[in-house]
């Protein structure tokens, strides 16, 4: 089924969405995730006007996949000023060491979050944690050092089948160890993003909390969603953007909605 260039659709329903009255129904949630490909720019620009948009409608906090828990004070440094220039912020954050993709991508999210006053949140863990709970398995890591967070509900048959299939280790998808040591470790970063949004929206008056995360951890609400379900996080909605015309065998359940993007014309 064609869908049209710069528009919504519902997959569920194998329907178009009217841009306006999805943006309000969204204003209501408590957690909208937005997923990407790291190295696009036009998804960044997508996921900016979609939190632009949000913004509109309700106080906000943007959520990161690209900063650790432990960054949170330099996240909030830089949304009020104190860091004065780009290059002063981004080694702050131990950016080449941490993330490592280009800044420029997600620099103009940044900025609107500084401009606005608009918390910025980081939502991984500490990266070496991953490595361990992938090799070691969780109950091996001692209380102490696992940066705050909880174990994360079993993975779903279907999860697994689906990090195998899409974002296995290439060539040892087949490998049960293998997989089992890199689901273990996409678990971990599940349900790292899940708690640290869960924490943001522990507050009286809380806001709505936008997760800028990478698809793989969204897709078919088998990642970050599974888990904030977990923590009793209610009304999330996880959206995802697309090249491609939707396919209902492929894409009924992979997101609450599809936003097709135009062809790209560079950065």
């Amino acid at each position: 089924m064609h869908i049209p260039a710069a528009t919504w659709f519902d997959p569920t329903r194998a329907e178009p969405l009217a841009h306006q009255p999805l943006i309000a129904r969204l204003a209501t949630q408590n957690v909208v995730l937005l997923g990407e490909t790291h190295t696009r720019y036009d998804i960044h620009r997508w996921q900016l006007a979609v939190a632009s948009a949000l913004h509109a409608h309700r106080p906000i906090a943007i959520g990161f996949e690209m900063f650790q828990r432990r960054q949170q004070p330099v996240l909030d440094a830089f949304v009020v000023g104190t860091h004065a220039s780009k290059s002063e912020f981004l080694d702050a954050a131990e950016w080449g060491g941490v993330w490592r993709y280009d800044a420029e991508l997600y620099w103009p999210i940044f900025h609107f979050c500084r401009e606005a006053g608009i918390p910025m949140l980081a939502l991984n863990c500490h990266r070496p944690l991953i490595t361990r709970v992938g090799r070691e398995g969780w109950d091996a890591i001692p209380v102490d050092e696992r940066d705050g967070l909880t174990p994360a509900k079993p993975a779903l048959p279907a999860y697994r089948d689906y990090l195998a299939r899409v974002a296995g280790p290439p060539g040892r998808a087949s490998d049960p160890a293998t997989i089992d040591r890199f689901v273990r470790a996409q678990q971990t970063w599940d349900r790292a993003f899940a708690e640290n949004i869960a924490r943001a929206l522990d507050q009286p008056t809380p806001p709505l909390v936008i997760g800028i995360i990478g698809r793989g951890h969204l897709e078919y609400g088998y990642g970050t969603p599974f888990q904030l379900a977990d923590l009793g996080v209610e009304r999330v909605s996880a959206l995802l953007p697309t090249d491609t015309d939707f396919d209902p065998a492929r894409d009924a359940a992979i997101a609450d909605a599809l936003f097709r993007l135009p062809v790209d014309f560079g950065a």
